[in-house]
């Protein structure tokens, strides 16, 4: 029988989504797996997949449509079978109402249904700059044969976008930033430590594991270990109360053309660095090409933002509402310290943890910072802990 295609649940105080696009029309083959259409949260817009393979069949959400979750978009006709299948249609209520007032009204003439839309001609190339800019290629003029739309054409568009007109991602990060800035009662924490062993520990592990490895990489491991050895950190403001969470799934702070994106890696605490790594540049990945998906960016319980790459000695984030708390890391560089009395030059990494007050004191925040810090500056010291 025809599948539903439902508006997901995105999150966990989530009651709508926002369809933003259709990647198929009605009349269209889909396969399961594939992106069928992309949906706004307040984290970032992600892609739901298609649950089935089949035609794309009477799209009940148009784009800018506000659904709320579990409710019926669309449907999918598997092989075999015929429109006469699908269930009847919906009634909305006015019009429900409207048929209840009176049974001797006069009937206007039958209203014709739209045609599909037609899906624009253009190049491979073409889509796949659309979907990165968030551009509806129906809207675009081609500019190839027969009209076909050229990535030129994209191109053209982006330079002549006005100034202030900014990426739906960026929007939704001013607004998520604008309102922790304004509600989350902050304090801040910083700390320099010492990464020689981080440095000793990064070499060793890119010679044996057979992945991309960053620093970032293993400060997720060492972040989430700590998190774990600290469940008041790993916790949010809810509903007027402090709620500890069971999994601890970082947050890893990716900056894209777009916009900041927060993908999540779920349950670090349980993974090996090198699944961290693979984990870490598969979301990164799709994150830059705008085609995270829904599971991508639920549920993180912790934030790290990372600035060393950019030359950034240190800073402070803003917390990531309704987290307790974010790091920020600074870049790791060679630096002059006092050690036994006498001045010795180490490689040093400065880290800043901004922290949500309702949620953590100083004394907590301070703790949780120290065995971090020891982690960093000693990695073989994971081996203690997890025995």
């Amino acid at each position: 029988m025809p599948r539903e295609v439902i508006m997901p649940a995105l999150g966990m105080a989530q009651e709508t989504g926002k369809v933003l696009r259709w990647w198929r029309s009605e009349g269209e083959e889909v396969r399961q797996g594939e992106p069928l259409l992309e949906v706004e949260t307040d984290k970032a817009n992600v892609e739901i997949e298609s649950p089935a393979s089949g035609v794309l069949a009477r799209v009940l959400a148009r784009e800018g449509d506000e659904v709320p979750v579990g409710q019926v978009i669309g449907w999918i006709l598997l092989p075999g079978e015929e429109p006469s299948e699908l269930p009847a249609a919906p009634v909305s209520a006015p019009a429900a109402a409207a048929a209840a007032v009176s049974t001797e009204e006069v009937l206007g003439p039958p209203t014709v249904a739209e045609p599909a839309p037609v899906r624009p001609r253009a190049s491979p190339k073409a889509r796949r700059l659309a979907r990165e800019m968030g551009v509806d290629l129906r809207s675009v003029q081609g500019s190839g044969p027969g009209g076909a739309i050229l990535a030129s054409d994209l191109q053209r568009l982006t330079e002549a976008a006005p100034a202030s007109e900014l990426p739906h991602v960026w929007k939704l990060m001013a607004e998520r930033t604008a309102r922790a800035w304004s509600t989350v009662p902050h304090f801040f924490l910083q700390r320099d430590v010492r990464a020689d062993r981080l440095v000793a520990w990064h070499q060793a592990l890119r010679q044996r594991l057979q992945v991309e490895l960053t620093y970032t990489d293993l400060l997720v491991k060492l972040v989430a270990t700590a998190l774990r050895a600290h469940p008041e950190v790993n916790a949010r403001w809810e509903d007027g109360r402090i709620r500890r969470l069971p999994d601890v799934n970082v947050g890893i702070a990716v900056a894209t053309e777009h916009g900041l994106v927060v993908p999540v890696v779920h349950r670090a605490d349980e993974l090996p660095v090198e699944r961290i790594a693979q984990r870490r540049a598969e979301l990164v990945d799709r994150a830059r090409a705008g085609r995270l998906r829904p599971e991508d960016v639920d549920g993180g319980t912790f934030t790290i933002s990372n600035l060393g790459m950019y030359g950034v000695d240190r800073f402070l984030a803003v917390v990531n509402a309704p987290q307790a708390a974010i790091l920020s890391v600074g870049r790791l560089a060679d630096r002059v310290v006092a050690e036994e009395g006498r001045p010795v030059v180490r490689p040093t990494l400065s880290l800043g943890l901004a922290c949500d007050h309702r949620v953590l004191d100083g004394a907590r925040a301070a703790r949780f910072l120290e065995t971090l810090a020891a982690w960093v500056e000693e990695p073989l010291a994971l081996l203690d802990f997890g025995r």
